[in-house]
């Protein structure tokens, strides 16, 4: 052959390649994640509202959100430096979008609705796209769930970061790219960052990779990573410990059924052969995100009692997980059995009750809504306001019209100057003689909150004690709105009462 008849040959040869084209995501993969994320915003704005309602913890996150960044920072010196992230990312949204009962939820329910298409996403990666489906909408259908998506605070978020985190730990073990873990890294250290406990998920990551007999390199690149979050999260973790007196409340583990019904289901569906797909398998991630978390808070909690089930809310992922896969393996042993959709829809008929109950005020541990209100029902212009204990100013702190007309008779200094969530009091010294000044006396005592044993709460007790008598008494979700009188002051003119809005009982007398 000629060199001029060479030439064509050649010149193809040596021409640049095309590119390939990057595939596009199957039609599977894309259902796996749409169908998920769809139904878990449905069921997030599904009474998102709860009656205009708004619980304690949700008021705190209302109230901090408003303040400026540094009356924010300067507030977590003080008290709830664990949440401080997670009120600063709150002052922003409510900068750009209105500081309403909407943009104090909503938040959630798009992190729960991410959650859930990363748990669709881990079942089709570790069994196939028909357990991921059935994973990912399992999900947004838990009870627990259903709860925290609609609430304004962290902890639907930290779910979802957690569960992204753990999606990118399966992609890093067989490519071992240092940006993947890298990706890990930073996404479990945010989550840390926003909740403290996410750490626990860090804890499961590693037992799942030693029980999946990873190679070396791979348990080597984890623990640099898990390094580096435990690094970046020290210097909160030390300073917050200080704070320990925020979590004083609990007494015992705080619904430890759910956690503990979930994890027996979990166990119970990984004993069946579930299908392996990749070198981690479902059960070995599952069951240790599931497990470990509420099992070393249980530990912890034989010292300081801590278990509360919403720290470890991204254990759901594992349950969520295993259910799916059983029932894919279910449907493919009886495939032409109608058992499996007789299950499901017994299952979604037991869950209408719990899902319309967890979307009304009661739900909640308590109340503020109800609680300003019947502050501002039992009070009227001139009557002293007090706090039992002082703490629970917060409950009333989010509608300030509820005690516009009310003195609060012990406080020395408000939340927002004092840089505190309550206020600062009176000196126990103090606060008879202020007390005095009134024949008329609002208390707000908080039911289910053990109150601190210090010379200012006794001094409000003894002085209500010995020198006033109960008038009438209004119960709401989480506390009791009391009328006190002074025993040697003019009787109390009649008025029209009524119970509060929200009010679980009545005025008794």
């Amino acid at each position: 052959m000629s060199v001029a008849e060479r030439g064509p040959a050649v010149a193809r040869a040596v021409s640049p390649p095309v590119p390939a084209r990057r595939p596009s995501p199957s039609p599977a993969k894309t259902v796996v994640v749409i169908a998920p994320l769809s139904l878990t915003i449905a069921l997030g704005l599904w009474g998102i509202r709860r009656q205009n309602t708004m619980w304690g913890d949700e008021s705190v996150t209302y109230q901090l959100a408003h303040r400026d960044l540094s009356q924010i920072w300067h507030t977590a010196q003080h008290v709830d430096l664990v949440h401080a992230l997670y009120y600063a990312m709150m002052h922003e949204i409510f900068g750009l979008f209105g500081g309403g009962l909407l943009t104090l939820r909503l938040p959630s329910v798009l992190a729960m609705s991410m959650a859930a298409s990363g748990v669709g996403l881990l079942g089709l990666r570790l069994v196939g796209p028909r357990a991921g489906l059935l994973a990912g909408l399992v999900f947004p259908l838990l009870p627990q769930v259903q709860k925290y998506a609609q609430e304004g605070r962290s902890y639907a978020i930290v779910c979802a970061l957690v569960t992204w985190a753990t999606y990118a730990l399966l992609v890093s073990v067989p490519h071992r790219a240092r940006w993947r873990w890298a990706v890990y890294g930073s996404t479990m250290l945010l989550a840390c960052l926003l909740h403290e406990f996410a750490v626990l998920a860090l804890v499961a990551h590693g037992v799942t990779l030693v029980v999946s007999r990873v190679p070396r390199p791979v348990l080597r690149a984890w623990s640099v990573a898990a390094a580096g979050v435990v690094a970046g999260l020290l210097a909160l973790a030390i300073r917050s410990a200080a704070q320990s007196e925020q979590v004083s409340w609990i007494g015992g583990p705080v619904r430890l059924q759910y956690f503990l019904v979930v994890a027996v289901m979990g166990v119970a569906c990984a004993r069946a052969p579930l299908a392996v797909r990749g070198p981690v398998r479902l059960s070995a991630l599952a069951v240790p995100i599931l497990v470990l978390p509420g099992l070393l808070l249980l530990i912890t909690s034989l010292v300081k009692p801590l278990f509360v089930d919403r720290y470890v809310l991204y254990s759901n992922l594992g349950i969520a997980l295993l259910l799916g896969a059983w029932m894919d393996y279910f449907h493919r042993r009886q495939r032409s059995s109608r058992t499996p959709w007789i299950a499901a829809v017994a299952v979604l008929a037991a869950l209408v009750q719990p899902s319309l109950s967890l979307r009304t005020p009661q739900s909640r541990s308590n109340d503020a809504t109800a609680i300003g209100a019947a502050v501002r029902e039992e009070g009227r212009p001139g009557d002293g306001l007090l706090y039992l204990p002082g703490q629970q100013r917060t409950l009333t702190a989010a509608n300030p019209e509820d005690t516009r007309f009310l003195t609060d008779l012990v406080l020395a200094q408000d939340p927002v100057s004092s840089n505190t969530l309550a206020g600062t009091e009176l000196p126990a010294r103090d606060i008879a003689a202020c007390m005095l000044e009134f024949d008329r006396i609002v208390a707000v005592r908080a039911v289910g909150v053990n109150s601190p044993t210090n010379p200012q709460e006794e001094a409000k007790t003894s002085t209500l004690r010995r020198y006033f008598r109960e008038y009438g008494t209004t119960h709401v979700n989480g506390a009791r709105v009391t009328v006190y009188v002074r025993d040697d002051g003019p009787p109390p003119k009649a008025g029209p009462r009524a119970n509060s809005p929200g009010a679980s009982g009545g005025v008794t007398r």
